[in-house]
């Protein structure tokens, strides 16, 4: 039987393998569709732990899988590792780095978001965000090598502005980071130390809103609040940050303004868009994410469709209303389907799928060792189970069957030891106490 009239795959190019990506290169796995896969990354990461990483609490391979690996099976996939420079729309075509140009039939954009440092960028030298393994790293670098120079110096000063931890922002990571950098100074650390006592560091968790957890209910906020404080952290709410430098943070709160001394600042209060979406050249929401419409589609080219951080997409509900879909990963792996569906309906002749609803199935959120707590439908609680539910959730959700086995191990023996062993520096950060 002769194939030589038979019609060409249709090309499908997805810009980034975050949640939103990978699943729309997983429910396209179909005969008559082709795909090129860019990101200029060779892994897929679990950012919901990428914390954990920070905090030398798990290794980089526990939370993160390199992307020829996980779609080796599926054979209509091509990866790239390459950086996406433009978009072309009208001559269908994807701009890359290196010069090339790769035309597509229907394009992904789920390039996910950034740190958002609320138009002064200069702060990020001095507080670091948390979105890649590269930051991680350098995260975790800063931070164990605040208690090492703390044990080195003589200056008192110096030593309590090296023991000083700020994180800015209370949404998830913020809280997540505060929590587990108390019990590192205080139960990880302890007795290994002769010229200091880790335990007398100061954790301070600064939110510019009114509570903790902003995105949970009040009672939960109250509660998370509550562990928050229980592990040593001190929390500030209404304590609006306005300078930040190698020395410290300046913040005003109630009329008033004071300065902080801390030689390591955590920056977890805001993300914006990928620049990519400007690339599109079509309206935007003031966070920079892409407006789209139920078929996650931007205005006029039913063949460009944008998922995940990136899209600022509505969730069409049964009763005629409409709801922003949150940042989250379960919103990015629902947007990834709808558009791998939306294309393989149109491929097929069949009518275009309902427009996008997303289906919310609550919210978790950390705090330390046997406290956490949980947003799940009509049910809301915290402390021991919300933990063990929090660890439950993630195993399950996290990358093949070997992943989740090291990260029960690991976790295991953290519950019982509070020891982290992969507190490893491969390059000390430099840190001010170095302008001596």
């Amino acid at each position: 039987m002769s194939h030589a009239n038979a019609p060409s795959p249709h090309h499908v190019v997805i810009i980034g393998c975050g949640f939103g990506g990978l699943e729309a290169a997983r429910a396209l796995n179909h005969p008559r569709v082709r795909i090129t896969l860019v990101d200029r990354s060779n892994h897929h990461l679990f950012q919901p732990l990428l914390y954990q990483v920070a905090t030398a609490g798990l290794s980089a391979p526990s939370i993160a899988a390199p992307i020829r690996h996980m779609l080796r099976k599926q054979r209509n996939v091509t990866v790239l590792m390459a950086e996406v420079t433009g978009i072309a729309k009208d001559r269908r075509q994807v701009l890359l780095a290196d010069g090339q140009a790769i035309a597509y039939d229907s394009l992904i954009v789920a390039a996910g978001a950034t740190h958002s440092y609320f138009g002064r960028d200069d702060w990020a030298e001095h507080a670091p965000g948390l979105k890649t393994l590269g930051d991680a790293f350098q995260l975790r670098a800063k931070l164990l090598s605040a208690f090492e120079r703390a044990e080195v110096t003589a200056d008192e000063a110096e030593r309590k502005a090296l023991l000083n931890f700020i994180v800015i922002g209370a949404g998830p990571t913020g809280v997540e980071m505060a929590g587990t950098l108390a019990e590192i100074a205080r139960h990880t650390l302890r007795h290994e130390f002769r010229r200091i006592d880790p335990g007398q560091a100061q954790v301070m968790l600064l939110e510019g809103s009114d509570r903790v957890l902003q995105a949970f209910k009040p009672g939960l906020s109250t509660k998370a609040r509550q562990q928050l404080e229980g592990l040593g952290v001190r929390v500030e709410t209404g304590a609006r940050v306005v300078a930040i430098d190698a020395d410290g943070v300046e913040l005003e709160q109630g009329g008033e303004r004071r300065r902080i001394a801390a030689r390591t600042v955590v920056w977890a209060a805001g993300v914006a868009a990928s620049p990519l979406g400007r690339q599109l050249e079509v309206p935007l929401d003031r966070a920079g994410r892409v407006i789209v419409d139920g078929s996650l589609n931007i205005p006029g080219h039913q063949e460009v469709f944008v998922v995940g951080d990136l899209a600022a997409a509505l969730s069409h509900e049964k009763d005629g209303t409409t709801q922003p879909v949150p940042g989250v990963s379960p919103g990015a792996k629902q947007m990834g389907r709808h558009a791998a569906r939306q294309i393989l309906a149109r491929l097929s002749g069949r009518p275009a799928l309902p427009p996008f609803r997303y289906l919310d199935y609550g919210a978790l959120a950390t705090i330390g060792r046997k406290a956490a707590v949980a947003d799940v439908g009509r049910w809301q609680f915290s402390g021991y189970f919300a933990w063990l539910f929090w660890l439950f959730v993630h195993i399950y959700f996290l990358i093949g069957f070997r992943n989740r086995l090291v990260v029960l191990m690991d976790w295991a023996w953290a519950y019982w030891s509070f020891q982290r062993y992969a507190r490893v520096i491969a390059e000390p950060a430099p840190l001010q106490a170095d302008r001596a």
